[in-house]
This record gives C-alpha cells, sequence and structure tokens, in this order.
C-alpha cells in the first residue's frame, strides 16, 4: 500500500475505505470484509451513525490495532470546545479504540474554531494522532492554518476527475495539508462511470473506469477513500497500484475538470442551511 507523511510524521495510506451512506446495520459486515480484501484506513464520521459498526468490525477482525487507521470526524452539531470534546470521547467509546488516528472538523460551520481546541488538546494527550478538516474552502483553511496552533494535517474535500481542484490542491500543498477526496467518483453523477474518455484510458491498462479515477487521484497526490458495500468492488476498488497512467493520460483526464461540484456549494445559502440543519436541536 502506498503511503505519504503527514505534516507531524504520522503514515496514512494513500488509499482507504469510506463508510459514508453505509447502513449503520450494514456496517460491521462492510468493514470486516473491507479489511479481509485489505484495506487498513477506515473513514468514517459521527454524523454516518455507524462509527459502533466500524469499532465492531475492527475488534473482531483480528488485525492488530496499530496496523489499522481510522479517521473520524466532529459533526456541525458538536461544535464548540467543551461539545466537541464530550464528542470525541464519545467517537472513542463508539470506535472500542483507545486514540483515532486522524481526527477531522466535518464542516466549516458552528463554532469550529472551539472544536478544533478540542482537536489539539485531544491530539496533545495522546487520544488523537493527527487532526485536520474537511469541507474548508481555500479562504477558511488558510484562516486556519494561520491562526490554529496546530495546522491542519489533512482536507478532506469533493475531489474528482471532473472536479479536480486544482487551485486548493496548491494552497494545500503550499500549507503541507494532505489533500483527500471524498466522493472520488462523484457517486456516478454527470455519468462519469460511463465516461468516454475514462473508458478508453481503463481499456488500455484493462481496468475499470473506477480504477482509473482512483489512479488518476493517487497519481495526482490524493488520498481516496472510495466506498463500496460489495466484497469484489472493495477489491477491485484496492487493486491500482499495479498500473501507472502515462503523462498523455494524465493530461486527457485533467481536461475532464469541469470546476465546479457536481452535487453542491457551501457558499450557497440553501446548501448552509441544509448542513447546519442536520442535528441541531435549535433549528
Amino acid at each position: 500500500m502506498q503511503t505519504v507523511t503527514l505534516n507531524n510524521g504520522v503514515v496514512m495510506p494513500m488509499l482507504g475505505y469510506g463508510v459514508y451512506q453505509v447502513d449503520p446495520a450494514e456496517c460491521a459486515r462492510c468493514v470486516r470484509e473491507a479489511i479481509e480484501v485489505g484495506y487498513r484506513s477506515i473513514d468514517t464520521a459521527q454524523a454516518y451513525r455507524n462509527e459502533e459498526g466500524v469499532g465492531a468490525a475492527v475488534a473482531a477482525s483480528g488485525v492488530p490495532r496499530e496496523e489499522l487507521f481510522l479517521t473520524t470526524k466532529v459533526w456541525i452539531s458538536n461544535a464548540g470546545e467543551a461539545a466537541a470534546a464530550a464528542s470525541i470521547e464519545e467517537s472513542l467509546r463508539k470506535l472500542a479504540t483507545d486514540y483515532i488516528d486522524l481526527l477531522l472538523i466535518h464542516q466549516p460551520f458552528g463554532d469550529y474554531y472551539g472544536s478544533y481546541r478540542a482537536m489539539e488538546r485531544a491530539l496533545a494527550d495522546g487520544r488523537v494522532r493527527a487532526i485536520g478538516v474537511s469541507n474548508f474552502y481555500p479562504d477558511r483553511l488558510i484562516d486556519l492554518c494561520r491562526f490554529a496552533e496546530v495546522v491542519p494535517a489533512v482536507n478532506q474535500v469533493e475531489t474528482h476527475p471532473l472536479h479536480q481542484q486544482a487551485a486548493a490542491h496548491e494552497v494545500m500543498a503550499k500549507y503541507g495539508v494532505v489533500h483527500e477526496s471524498w466522493g472520488p467518483f462523484a457517486e456516478g453523477r454527470k455519468d462519469l462511470f460511463t465516461n468516454p474518455v475514462l473508458a478508453d484510458i481503463g481499456a488500455a491498462h484493462g481496468k475499470s473506469v473506477a480504477q482509473v479515477a482512483l489512479r488518476f487521484l493517487i497519481q495526482s497526490d490524493v488520498v481516496v477513500i472510495p466506498k463500496s458495500v460489495r466484497r469484489e468492488r472493495m477489491a477491485q476498488n484496492l487493486a491500482v497500484f499495479d498500473f501507472t497512467l502515462d503523462a498523455a493520460e494524465l493530461d486527457r483526464i485533467r481536461a475532464l475538470d469541469e470546476g465546479e461540484s457536481a452535487f453542491f456549494s457551501h457558499y450557497a445559502p440553501e446548501t448552509v442551511e441544509m448542513l447546519t440543519g442536520f442535528g441541531n436541536p435549535r433549528r
């Protein structure tokens, strides 16, 4: 497995298994199978409501805890120093672990500075090995990098062949923040799985469109966390280290970049209302 070294020296796999939208009732089975086929990095979040399934699968896997890399995220309704600190303890309990490898702020809303202070304390106490953010656009990322005590190790943002985040990637690189993708397949939006360029390149390597998309991101120094509930797809998504895209193929894929989200903008009022309303008792 290819890895990347974070800005505090922690080593993270370049490819992991994501459990967004995995039914909590199925999560333990899915994560168990992912570990069995070779995944060693698992990405979950408080908002996914399946941390307990991840913890159960890890405990039953037989794989030493130190060989696994667990990521979770603090949700908006737990924003603020005290609330975030309590939520971190709850995540540790649900994950049945003494430490979290990577802890992220899930969204750039609410008192995320307070949340980040709680995360910095958890980092100093050894309950967390690395901290970072998710869905932070360059403006908010720069602000946090310049004023927080600990520079975020990772920024997890929507990234796929149709929205490559090149400008944001440059900002992350400048501040030593690793770029991680959520939605590496755009959840199949905009006909990504039948894209003729990706299909043509895949045919040349005997690979699927999904494998080409993952390989492109990895060669672009972007960590990926594809999700599937099917064991054979889990294995297929992991089999992307036995081929390399050449310069011409990379350029063809770069030309697919539409420069906009396939989902929503965090600057749109309706998006902010939707995200901040989820789990917010004051909604």
